[in-house]
């Protein structure tokens, strides 16, 4: 089995595995209760906290462990801007984020915000130009995420962090999704005051993430009842799952720079067999790039077709995104890229982790092979 499909989900590292059993059967108490046992979780729960803080260079920020990178962007849009409503209303983002900050800002706009999205058909540099452009007394926010899920294009979020040291009205918000753990994330360097990740993407178990929250900032909890995670999060607190995801992304920062050679070099490898082969298109290329991704098409090949194909030959890739994959429209992202209907329609992902190798692009560059001429000749 060649997987392929990593940007949507990773397989679970063993040791990772092992310290989530471990913890739920040893030290499965609530990290609230006063006894014994309670401690012990809670002294766990803390030294989760403490270790993803220093793998992420967090020092002025708190963690608020979530259920993923969905609900930590829901946190950090919705909480921060009930928080803020007399303070101004008007944010700042791109046209390519991920459906849960995207769909959550549509949801503000019906409340009164106004949002403004930045051309991103253009240079870093131009993109920095209008964002700061688009800065007024109203503008509360800037959410912005680290590297595009469908296409693996990286924006500018450090320079971006840097031109919002002028403006410090202006809260920043970084989905980090799929860098944590593939490109250098230094929250301290970075300069936002909030940032969302997801454990899944990074060998860990599903249904664990957080969202680092500068620890002067005021957000409005969206789950309450409880007042676990300093009032951000009611509900018991998934020890196992926290511990689980602190050790997921020591595994991966700790390696980060030996993986990221390893995967520029099959990233390399696959983008130069791509482009021999007639009517591919690829997508991934213009701007800097995350080598753990790349999205092309094979015209005139529909998307979801050459995803069941390959996967007769028990390679698997992807059709857009994990969390629109199952729609019938061409992806919203590579529309905003000005890329044209007919190639959005009909693009693929194929996405990397480390545990990726060489012989694995080269089997999936001849599966494509294979199952390419057979599917244009139905045509």
């Amino acid at each position: 089995m060649i997987y392929l499909d990593n940007s949507a989900t990773t397989p679970v590292d063993p040791e990772v595995l092992a310290a989530f059993v471990k913890v739920n059967e040893n030290f499965w108490g609530n990290p609230s209760s006063l006894h014994t046992i309670g401690a012990q979780a809670e002294s766990l729960l803390m030294q989760s906290e403490r270790q993803v803080l220093t793998l992420l260079n967090a020092s002025n920020h708190r963690v608020v462990f979530t259920s993923g990178a969905t609900e930590s962007n829901n946190l950090a849009l919705k909480g921060f801007c009930r928080a803020c409503r007399g303070r101004g209303r008007h944010i700042i983002t791109t046209p390519v984020e991920h459906p849960s900050v995207h769909e959550v800002l549509e949801g503000l706009m019906e409340e009164g915000y106004r949002i403004t999205f930045i051309d991103i058909i253009q240079s870093d540099e131009g993109m920095l130009n209008e964002i700061e452009a688009a800065i007024c007394d109203d503008t509360v926010l800037v959410s912005i995420m680290h590297v595009n899920n469908e296409t693996g294009r990286v924006f500018p979020v450090y320079k971006i962090g840097e031109m919002l040291k002028k403006y410090p009205k202006v809260r920043y918000h970084v989905d980090a999704v799929q860098s944590v753990g593939k490109l250098n994330v230094d929250m301290d360097r970075l300069g936002a005051q909030m940032l969302s990740m997801s454990a899944h993407k990074i060998h860990g178990i599903k249904g664990c993430g957080l969202l680092l929250v500068n620890e002067n900032l005021q957000l409005k909890a969206e789950i309450t009842g409880g007042g676990q995670m300093n009032g951000l999060r009611s509900g018991t607190i998934n020890v196992p799952g926290a511990v689980a995801l602190a050790k997921a992304l020591r595994l991966v920062v700790e390696p980060l720079n030996e993986n990221y050679k390893k995967i520029a070099k099959i990233f390399d490898y696959t983008l130069s067999e791509l482009l021999k082969i007639e009517g591919v298109v690829i997508n991934s290329t213009g701007h800097i790039q995350s080598p753990y991704i790349i999205n092309f098409a094979a015209v005139p090949i529909k998307g979801e077709t050459l995803v069941h194909a390959l996967e007769e030959h028990e390679v698997y890739i992807s059709a857009k995104s994990a969390c629109s994959s199952k729609s019938a429209a061409a992806s919203r992202i590579l529309l905003a890229m000005g890329i044209s209907e007919e190639v959005a329609f009909e693009s693929v992902r194929v996405s990397f982790s480390s545990l990726t190798t060489l012989e694995d692009a080269e089997a999936f560059i001849e599966a494509l092979k294979t199952v390419l001429p057979e599917l244009k000749s139905r045509e």
